[in-house]
């Protein structure tokens, strides 16, 4: 059975998963287009509140994918609605990110400040290219004043064209190594955004996609929702061998063509596949076999199956190989 007959729709988030930077990953725009066509929903869930929904859905109109304001669910609505907890109407909240979230709080009914001078009752912390020194500054001058302290997320980096760059989480931590206070997340890996798309799209069965584990698959998992994990972005193989069982998808692919591609999900699964075998021995597995042209992806699926056969800490595992062909695929994975 292939993905389209299973799920009835996707969750998509989008750096490294459908985009880098302002580019378009290869085979994103023909998979998610020829997915929904096939009658699949598509919902995109993102971490980065640096854009409003409307602007998101532009860019990936521009990109070839069709979709409107309400396809879009960012980090920075969650932390919104996460501070309607925490704050009154009429009340100052502090907003460190770009100006659209200080739209979306204003438009929830409190008064977006930017100085702890205003005594706000929430910090609300977003991603923003323009967030410094003076921004964080403010940030934990009012987290210290008593302020109820929301990040919009935690990644500690931003896939973008050139790499890897400073991600919200790494903010964050600069105003929990001044204050000692660790914010409340509203953003993946929290299930709140899974469940809300899920609602909002009517699905009986969707399937959370992603390439970070510690954010897109944890928050699948959390929500108890199968996940897809693609090697595109953040996360890759040795990531996922070292994976605890918070974070263990149930599918992993290269990429999304893998929607449209004639696979049966259960090829998509850990598993013992392309003639590789696997032991484990400790902290060691043992990979063996392999047919002619079989993949590092085929290896990878195999070794997961034996290092996720139950919920050991495989923070220290090596995957050592022993033939030719598990040589070859190894080496693929660095």
């Amino acid at each position: 059975m292939k993905i389209t007959q299973l799920y009835d729709a996707l969750l998509l988030d989008l750096d490294g998963t459908v985009w880098t930077g302002d580019t378009a990953i290869p085979n994103a725009v023909k998979a998610v287009t020829q997915a929904k066509k096939a009658g699949v929903a598509a919902a995109y869930i993102t971490n980065n509140a640096s854009r409003p929904p409307a602007e998101v859905a532009a860019k990936l109109t521009g990109m070839g994918l069709a979709s409107e304001p309400a396809d879009v669910l960012t980090s920075a609505q969650a932390a919104v609605q996460l501070a309607t907890k925490h704050a009154s109407e009429g009340d100052p909240i502090l907003v460190v990110g770009a100006p659209s979230f200080a739209d979306l709080v204003r438009e929830a009914g409190f008064v977006p400040v930017t100085s702890a001078d205003e005594h706000p009752a929430v910090v609300l912390h977003g991603h923003s290219p323009d967030n410094g020194w003076r921004q964080l500054s403010e940030a934990a001058l009012a987290v210290a004043q008593g302020a109820t302290y929301i990040a919009s997320n935690l990644d500690t980096t931003l896939p973008m064209d050139r790499g890897l760059m400073v991600g919200n989480g790494s903010m964050v931590a600069a105003v929990t190594s001044a204050t000692g206070v660790v914010p409340q997340a509203a953003g993946k890996p929290e299930p709140a955004m899974f469940d809300l798309a899920k609602e909002n799209l009517g699905s009986a069965r969707p399937l959370a996609v992603g390439d970070r584990l510690d954010t897109d698959i944890a928050g699948g998992v959390a929500a108890q929702m199968d996940a897809l994990h693609v090697l595109t972005g953040v996360s890759g193989p040795l990531a996922l061998i070292a994976a605890p069982s918070t974070q263990r998808p149930t599918l992993i692919a290269e990429d999304l063509s893998v929607l449209i591609d004639d696979v049966d999900v259960d090829d998509l699964r850990p598993a013992p596949q392309g003639g590789f075998t696997a032991r484990r021995d400790g902290d060691e597995i043992v990979l063996d076999g392999g047919d002619t042209g079989a993949t590092p992806l085929q290896a990878l699926r195999t070794a997961l199956f034996v290092a996720w056969a139950d919920e050991k800490d495989n923070a220290s595992v090596v995957v050592t190989p022993a033939s030719d062909a598990a040589r070859a695929a190894t080496q693929a994975w660095w």
